[in-house]
């Protein structure tokens, strides 16, 4: 049975609409990455499930309980799912450890004693217990933040709502904060975490949630995720991915043009001489040479894009026509020129259209000698 399941979950304020519908089932033991542009709802989704946000309709049960009816008691839930905010949201009146102390005391019932014992194993395996008696604003951020995880442990929830844990922090403060939460991984705490740290997210999760269009628009596992993402805007946001696309309308297309836009794409990305030169060299004797001049249907969509993760660039071409590999079909002296300037190169024909990719031949080294070579219409 799911710990929680969320169904058609939706959300509107005046002018937007975040959540549009919303449906998965969270298992215990499950750690879910949430990631995505800014404004596609994953914190909106966070804070409907603990009814910090109403939802316009749909519904969350948790534990059997459909938490979203209004007789629904939610000061007992957020005591089973606790939840840390990119603000910390620490009491800056208490010290460290009365924080920590004050709601197992007010909530759970717990002596002082107890809640004090146990407020400081949390703060030992934080790494902060040194810091026990010291006020919030005497801390760092990260350090804020670790004991604003302690403080959500010591209610022992069965979950905990990570709202960007990290997105307040200096960098050099993150590193302390993940290490944390890898530790409650590895304890087997369910966690829902909208996080922004692509390789954090790769590494602690079970599964990853990538949230666009109002809802959950690709799930899978971190492999399946980061890997082989299925939908266009997964792969464009997880290769973080700049793009030049370019139409080829006709045979007689402006070829100069083109070319320069694709220089140009590449000297804003600081690609070397010798890098932008290959890919100028696919473009020409490809598209130029080959399939614009062999292709009776238009128009040719190109597109140069550009990986922010792993600085490759690939040339595409998606025309129709006849299958037509401009590597095996078009001429031997442009084949061997797009081979030798691609790290490599892929044709697939399916449903009447054609499709090419270059990997370009990149190089960091810049070009002593370039080569120019004149084009050939």
């Amino acid at each position: 049975m799911s710990m929680i399941k969320i169904e058609h979950l939706r959300k509107e304020y005046p002018n937007v609409t975040p959540l549009e519908d919303v449906n998965a089932e969270i298992n215990k033991g499950d750690v879910i990455s949430i990631i995505g542009p800014s404004g596609t709802g994953k914190s909106t989704l966070l804070r409907c499930l603990n009814q910090l946000e109403k939802p316009t309709s749909g519904t969350v049960t948790f534990d059997g309980e459909v938490i979203t009816d209004s007789k629904c008691k939610m000061e007992h839930i957020r005591q089973k799912m606790g939840m840390v905010f990119q603000s910390f949201n620490l009491f800056s009146n208490l010290n460290i450890i009365e924080n920590i102390m004050a709601a197992p005391i007010k909530l759970l019932g717990k002596s002082r004693q107890e809640a004090y014992d146990e407020g400081m194993e949390l703060l030992k395996r934080v790494g902060l217990a040194e810091k026990a008696l010291n006020f919030p604003d005497e801390l760092s951020g990260g350090q804020k933040q670790r004991v604003a995880i302690a403080r959500a442990i010591a209610m022992k929830p069965e979950m905990i709502l990570f709202d960007e844990p990290t997105s307040a922090l200096d960098p050099t403060m993150v590193g302390e904060v993940l290490q944390v939460i890898r530790g409650l991984a590895r304890d087997g705490m369910t966690m829902m975490i909208v996080t922004h740290e692509m390789n954090f997210a790769r590494d602690v999760s079970t599964r990853v949630f990538y949230m666009d269009e109002g809802g959950i628009y690709e799930e899978g596992t971190p492999e399946q995720i980061f890997d082989n993402p299925v939908k266009e805007k997964t792969r464009i946001f997880i290769k973080r991915l700049k793009q030049l696309p370019l139409t080829i309308e006709s045979a007689d297309f402006d070829f100069i043009n083109c070319s320069a836009q694709l220089e140009t794409f590449a000297r804003d990305n600081m690609l070397s001489d010798r890098t932008i030169h290959n890919l100028q060299l696919v473009f020409e004797e490809a598209l130029t040479q080959n399939i614009a001049i062999r292709n009776d249907v238009f128009p040719i969509s190109v597109m140069a894009e550009l990986s922010e993760t792993d600085e490759s660039i690939v040339l595409k071409a998606t025309y129709g026509g006849e299958k037509f590999d401009p590597m095996t079909d078009g001429d031997e002296v442009s084949a061997a020129i797009v081979n030798n300037a691609s790290a490599s190169t892929e044709h697939s024909f399916e449903n009447c259209r054609n499709r090419f990719k270059s990997v370009i031949k990149n190089s960091r080294e810049p070009e002593k000698t370039k080569k120019k070579r004149s084009g050939r219409k």
